[in-house]
């Protein structure tokens, strides 16, 4: 069963996608060639995708590794970045097993009308994998870690279930499809609250600039396209440590700031295959579901987060909060927490928060520097469990990926910082397994019958 699961995982989303685009696409009456174009098209996606993350890591990782040994900014928590999260979320007993669990669970709460999604996102269950296996090695308890696990999956279909009409309206071309991931859906609780706290703050309550707005405004200066080049130049500049230093690398430094803006300018461009791939899917499951079950009934695809992270909104939130979280990770007491190599995942950060602030750059970045100060804290709470288990992996696997360096905590952005991942941590560790495992059932339960409550009443 592991070898199994560890080869379609191996395969990865650009491999696996045009597969079980093809499959799904003639179930559903869609004829073969249409359905395996949809499906090589979000396959190509996920390539383009992945070489430009590649890009910006690969680009921003050594210059953000010299600024913090200039400036001596190195914490205990090093930043192992989500594929050593990944890695140590698989290669435990509970990632063995996490595909075929969640499958069975989600297959449950659909017979039973309590969820309305189908997660086909494969590749990101190693998110309730990492939670289980954090609280299997706090407790010692398999059983612990495979509830933890369920519990992080349950809740998550709920809150893509529940967002999933407003995901829609605001993103353009993703109808039918909702976002079952629990790094994106923790931070939403905290996009409501947070926007809705600023339509009592005098003056920022009358502010409502979006992209374009910027663009408009600012001209040139609003373009996420330049916006990366500055960033990108200033990055390169404060990774010289003097001024003869910075005259010998000037053409690094610019070098970095046109890949920056790279980066910024082919996102979008390629996040747009995922739409076009995902019309003909989507429109044809709508037409089945209304055909077999009624037009009141709805069935949404669970897709990954990288579909919409090219709104330039994102894009412009995203690049403004790197050097602040630096900034804060350096100057909050009491955090550990130095991000680098996750600092990519910052993206991922504003997919459902963007719904709920109507893409308001401001409201955004206000809702992002929350969740960024609080997810340094909760990545250094996370950290000791987080290292056992990375520790734990190296010595069964040798892989290198996982290997922490003496002296220091494991940590990552992506999915140490989500408040899902910590309410479910925290409760076990501070509550105790007994406490824990009654309130945190309680809580799941209470999401399932108000969900299905909410489809029944056709909401």
């Amino acid at each position: 069963m592991e070898s199994f699961f560890s080869y379609i995982i191996g395969l990865g989303a650009a491999v696996m996608m045009p597969v079980i685009f093809t499959i799904l696409g003639v179930c559903i009456g869609i004829n073969f060639s249409k359905a395996l174009k949809s499906g090589l098209y979000v396959g190509v996606g996920f390539v383009g995708l992945s070489i430009v993350t590649a890009l910006l890591t690969s680009s921003l990782g050594p210059a953000l590794a010299k600024v913090t040994d200039i400036y001596g900014l190195e914490l205990q928590v090093f930043d192992m970045g989500w594929p050593a999260a990944a890695s140590v979320a698989y290669n435990t007993l509970v990632g063995s097993f996490i595909i075929p669990v969640c499958l069975g669970v989600n297959l449950l709460l659909l017979l039973l009308g309590c969820t309305r999604t189908v997660n086909i996102d494969l590749w990101n269950y190693w998110h309730f994998a990492f939670i289980g296996a954090v609280v299997y090695f706090m407790t010692g308890s398999v059983g612990l870690g495979f509830f933890a696990a369920i519990v992080c999956y349950v809740v998550t279909l709920v809150l893509a279930d529940m967002t999933a009409k407003k995901f829609q309206h605001f993103y353009p071309g993703m109808e039918g499809i909702s976002i079952p991931q629990p790094f994106c859906q923790g931070f939403m609780p905290f996009a409501l609250a947070v926007n809705k706290g600023l339509d009592y703050v005098p003056g920022i309550n009358k502010v409502n600039i979006d992209s374009e707005g910027m663009k408009k405004k600012f001209g040139l200066f609003g373009e996420p396209l330049f916006l990366g080049v500055i960033i990108g130049i200033i990055i390169g500049c404060l990774a010289c440590k003097d001024s003869a230093e910075l005259v010998d690398n000037i053409p690094s430094t610019l070098g970095l700031g046109i890949k920056m803006g790279a980066v910024m300018e082919l996102i979008p461009r390629i996040t747009s295959l995922f739409i076009e791939g995902l019309k003909p899917i989507s429109e044809a499951t709508r037409a089945l579901v209304a055909k077999k079950f009624g037009a009141d009934k709805e069935l949404y695809i669970g897709m990954s987060p990288a579909l919409v992270i090219g709104h330039p909104t994102t894009l412009v939130v995203s690049l403004l909060l790197i050097p602040v979280t630096l900034v804060l990770a350096v100057a909050l007491p009491g955090n550990q927490f130095l991000p680098l190599a996750s600092l990519a995942g910052m993206f991922y950060v504003f997919v459902m928060v963007l719904p709920f602030t109507r893409g308001n750059v401001l409201r955004s970045f206000i809702v992002g520097l929350v969740v960024m100060v609080l997810g340094l804290y909760f990545v250094t709470l996370m950290a000791p469990d987080f290292s056992m288990a990375a520790s734990d992996v190296y010595a069964n696997t040798q892989d290198k990926a996982v290997a922490v360096p003496d002296g220091f905590l494991a940590g990552s952005l992506d999915f140490c910082s989500s408040p899902l991942a910590t309410a479910i941590y925290a409760a076990m560790r501070f509550l105790g397994s007994v406490a824990g495992v009654v309130s945190l059932s309680a809580a799941a339960l209470a999401m399932i019958v108000w969900n299905r409550c909410r489809i029944k009443s056709g909401k």
